[in-house]
């Protein structure tokens, strides 16, 4: 097993795109670590001059340069390639540790962006930045609210299929991307179906802290380091459709759709079917069961498709042989 480095820098980044065609920026064997560098947002987003936060000078290298079809959406790195990985198999991505990578992050609104377009008298995009500390790990809101940071990637995915052509990293799908599902923090597992040859992982969107729904269309925005062991399971072993996320207390499923109640119902499939994988209950029972006791929330409602995910406790589970 061995552990890589993948830094942030205009041949490691991408802008908005996820591809089965891309060319990936490393190889590595399942079983490996990385640790990935991602920064977040454009020349727009940089905090003010003069200001007490700090801009990393990578940041600004890649921002200045230019990059032949970018996509509108999120400044990611990657794509990494798993050796072996084929259409059909599953990638497990044990998400190990998330730091901080800036002292600031930020928060936008738009005159037609977030749940409530139109709604605010905005004439232009509008960006409050916030300070980080990094040691207490807490960030300041106006009128002197701290928030307790909380941080994760909004963006993990991999390659979409092939038919999908060149798509945009802002709506999620089926092979994850702009999932903002804050569950999958440090200690959490992302298991993602692959759909292209060495399933092309990339990950972006820092967020330090996000409520569900992600209202007004960001979170924190901010700088991210984070450390991902890559495991991966041939058909033989394991076959999914759907992304899933898991934690040390729950079992997550999510569901994806411009509608939210079709969302919804994708979830509430995908929850039954974990339920009877892990245990004897059939899907009738499966289905009782998430009504007694999972919890469905909005994942975020302003991606166009939106986001339902639901978690159960493992610990239900384990009582049913």
């Amino acid at each position: 097993m061995t552990l890589h480095t993948l830094a942030a820098t205009p041949d490691t980044t991408v802008w908005g795109r996820f591809a089965a065609n891309q060319t990936p920026v490393l190889t590595i064997q399942p079983g490996d670590t990385v640790v990935i560098e991602t920064f977040n947002g454009g020349e727009y987003a940089f905090p003010p001059e003069g200001s007490a936060m700090h801009l990393a000078e990578a940041q600004r290298v890649i921002v200045a340069t230019p990059t032949p079809g970018g996509r509108p959406g999120h400044l990611m790195t990657g794509p990494i390639a798993i050796a072996g990985a084929e259409p059909g198999d599953v990638l497990e991505v044990r998400i190990e540790r998330v730091e901080l990578g800036a002292d600031w992050g930020f928060n936008a609104l738009s005159p037609l962006g977030g749940t409530l377009a139109g709604d605010f008298d905005l004439s232009r995009r509008t960006i409050t930045h916030l300070p980080v500390d990094r040691t207490a790990m807490t960030a300041q809101f106006s009128h002197g609210i701290e928030l307790a940071l909380w941080p994760f990637f909004g963006v993990m995915g991999v390659a979409p299929p092939a038919s999908f052509g060149e798509i945009t990293s802002i709506q999620p799908r089926i092979h994850g991307g702009n999932m903002d599902n804050k569950l999958l923090t440090a200690g959490s597992t992302l298991w993602l179906p692959v759909w292209a040859d060495g399933a092309l992982f990339s990950c972006g969107d820092g967020h330090g802290i996000q409520g569900d729904g992600e209202v007004c269309i960001n979170g924190l925005e901010m700088a991210l380091t984070g450390t991902f062991t890559f495991i991966l399971h041939k058909q033989t072993e394991m076959q999914l459709g759907y992304p899933r996320g898991e934690t040390p207390e729950y079992l997550i499923s999510m569901g994806f759709h411009a509608d939210l109640d079709d969302a919804l119902i994708i979830a509430l499939r995908e929850m039954i079917a974990i339920i009877c994988e892990r245990t004897a209950l059939n899907p009738t029972e499966a289905y009782q069961l998430c009504s007694l006791a999972a919890d469905f929330a909005i994942t975020q409602a302003v991606n166009g498709e939106k986001g339902v995910h639901g978690k159960i406790a493992k610990s239900l589970l384990k009582t049913t042989p």
